[in-house]
């Protein structure tokens, strides 16, 4: 008697391969398109440029004939980003939690660390391109000046004002961005952000034993410095000193509390 064996057929099951992750690139633009997109982020970049260009007239009827050069000018088209910019990185992060889209972004992109990184990415980009524009409409009115004969000053923007001005904006995105990620609230990001620096710029000035610590902490004093020509190797110091206090500090904690916030 023979007995027959069956050799079992091998079912192939289809494997199920991870989508693959979205590159930091991919993330960047997304992040760029939800600063956009948004209400407020979109009134924001109008008020911006709107205050640009504002500030144009009020340069050439209102300040001295030899000092609206160029430089001046660019000067005058930061303001708006000084002002308004860092709120713009602020509610890159706050909107997550505000707007509820944080479940979507975090189960899509599960590496925290990733999407802060893209927020900064994407706030650097526009905090460039709004840069780029307001100097735009600085040689604008630079140039209305000239064919009014309103302006005397001088056309010459040097390399280092222009890379000064570049710096000055991503400092400024990227410490909203920061308050941002500390706080994750809007209107408490907002108020301290404004808050605390001036505070401190106040205290220091009124209370003799800050002075000195005044000097190396105080934001307000240290980028001002820094804006204006022959900087000091001191002064590059007192800027890193005080940015490591008002921007890395709160960034390295906001980076924790981003990444152990439960989404819900």
């Amino acid at each position: 008697m023979t007995a027959t064996t069956t050799t079992p057929t091998a079912v192939s099951v289809p494997s199920l391969d991870e989508p693959a992750r979205p590159s930091l690139p991919r993330l960047v633009r997304v992040e760029i398109r939800k600063m956009v997109d948004t209400r407020s982020g979109r009134w924001l970049l109008i008020l911006i440029a709107l205050s640009a260009v504002a500030l144009m007239p009020v340069m050439l009827f209102a300040a001295p004939r030899h000092e609206q050069s160029l430089t001046a000018m660019v000067e005058a088209a930061q303001i708006g980003i000084a002002l308004l910019l860092p709120v713009l990185g602020i509610l890159s992060v706050t909107t997550e939690w505000s707007q509820r889209t944080s479940l979507a972004t975090f189960t899509l992109v599960p590496d925290r660390h990733r999407v802060a990184a893209a927020k900064l990415v994407a706030g650097w980009s526009l905090a460039l391109a709004l840069t780029a524009a307001s100097m735009l409409v600085a040689v604008a009115g630079r140039a209305a000046g000239e064919v009014l004969d309103r302006s005397g000053g001088s056309w010459e923007l040097t390399p280092e004002q222009l890379g000064k001005t570049l710096l000055l904006a991503l400092i400024a995105v990227s410490m909203g961005t920061a308050f941002g990620m500390l706080f994750m609230n809007t209107p408490l990001a907002i108020v301290l952000f404004f808050l605390l620096p001036n505070l401190w710029t106040m205290v220091g000035a009124m209370v003799e034993k800050l002075k000195t610590a005044a000097a190396w902490l105080d934001t307000n004093s240290t980028m001002t410095a820094i804006n204006e020509p022959g900087v000091t190797a001191v002064e590059w110091a007192r800027l890193a000193v005080s940015l490591a206090v008002w921007l890395l500090i709160p960034l390295a904690v906001g980076l924790v509390r981003l990444h152990r916030r439960e989404v819900k």
